[in-house]
């Protein structure tokens, strides 16, 4: 009984510091109305994310993108 007490009280850890991680993560991305503001740093992160394949299905790769096409009509490097 203890021991599956103390299995229930790890998963539950564990489950909550995924979710967490996970939101935190989230709060961090930069909108893509943030980038539209700040085409520089669009620039960058596209620039980063193409550099970069693993971060390029990234949420905030999508709104760096979609900032550039909204301000320019076509996504840049």
């Amino acid at each position: 009984m203890k021991k599956t007490n103390l299995i229930m009280i790890i998963a539950a850890v564990s489950v909550l510091t995924i979710t967490a991680f996970r939101a935190s993560n989230a709060e961090d991305s930069k909108t893509v109305a943030w980038y539209t503001a700040n085409i520089k740093e669009a620039k960058t992160k596209v620039q980063e994310c193409h550099d970069n394949s693993s971060l390029q299905a990234s949420p905030e790769c999508a709104n760096a993108r979609h900032a550039l096409e909204i301000s320019f009509g076509v996504a840049q490097k």
